[in-house]
């Protein structure tokens, strides 16, 4: 299973009115079982519907469902947090809006995180925890770190730790230095996998060769899941031979792969071969000598 996060510059009207746009992204989209988008700035709702009844037009095989969190942030502008995922590979079984109000701490996220809970059917872990993250740049450095609480809360609430934490972190350049990266706690705690290196460049700029966009995993039971060194920029300027302007200025999309379960019927398979196997002999257990 194919899990994705993509900021997508400003999602909205004006750039889904560009048919070549609309299509590169559905074809992007495409790619993924799960994917999060960023940055939507739909506030009718219009380009969204618009969005996912022309996906689903273009993939036959598997049909996808939408989640959208409300309009968060400060003041006028507004982004939402969306989902799409294909609905017969994963069912969604939770949804949690971040109150954002911690006693003394209250407002640390220009965008609270939207968290989302998936029963995955095909995949050896079966319990998923989506939590998106765009941070505010230049308070990205207390922004991740109050990502900590976030899990804590969605821990107890959910009583899991399979938490993927996903998104445009904006955790490098001017915005967040070595040392200041040392003092965020999702970061600090060794139980965190960061999945994405601090020298791989998410950004689909020429003028620089940052690391924003991160996946992080917590413990060992995620990072087993997880298809080693699957987690990587997907470069769709290269691979669909687009010019810098034609999608999205600013990042790639960046993913990773979850690894799949056996066939239920190779499982059983297999479990029957075995036993036929081991009753064509008798073991003496004292002896240590068998016999047919």
């Amino acid at each position: 299973m194919k899990v994705a996060s993509f900021n997508i510059q400003k999602f909205g009207k004006s750039k889904l009115s560009d048919p070549f746009v609309l299509k590169t992204l559905i074809k992007i989209v495409s790619r993924y079982d799960i994917i999060v988008i960023l940055e939507v700035v739909d506030s009718s709702g219009d380009a969204v519907d618009n969005f996912l009844k022309e996906l689903n037009k273009f993939n036959k095989t598997h049909h996808y469902t939408l989640e959208i969190s409300t309009r968060l942030g400060r003041g006028n502008y507004k982004e939402q947090f969306m989902f799409l995922y294909r609905d017969d590979l994963v069912d969604l079984v939770g949804s949690y809006q971040y109150k954002d109000n911690q006693p003394g701490d209250e407002d640390a996220f220009a965008r609270e995180p939207y968290v989302l809970r998936f029963k995955c059917h095909k995949t050896v872990l079966e319990d998923l925890v989506l939590m998106p993250v765009h941070t505010k740049p230049e308070d990205s450095v207390k922004e991740l770190d109050e990502l900590y609480d976030v899990f804590q809360n969605v821990k107890m609430k959910w009583k899991t730790d399979n938490i993927m934490i996903l998104g445009d972190f904006n955790a490098d350049g001017s915005y967040v230095s070595g040392k200041e990266m040392k003092t965020i706690r999702i970061r600090s705690d060794k139980d965190f996998h960061w999945l994405i290196t601090d020298d791989e460049d998410t950004t689909a700029s020429t003028r620089n060769d940052n690391t924003y966009d991160r996946i992080v995993v917590y413990g060992d039971d995620m990072l087993k899941a997880v298809v080693p060194n699957s987690a990587k920029p997907f470069n769709f300027q290269t691979a669909y031979k687009l010019a810098h302007e034609d999608v999205n200025k600013n990042h790639f999309t960046f993913e990773l792969i979850f690894n799949h379960t056996y066939h239920k019927d190779m499982s059983y398979y297999c479990t029957f071969i075995l036993q036929n196997e081991f009753s064509k002999h008798r073991f003496n257990v004292f002896t240590g000598t068998e016999s047919e």
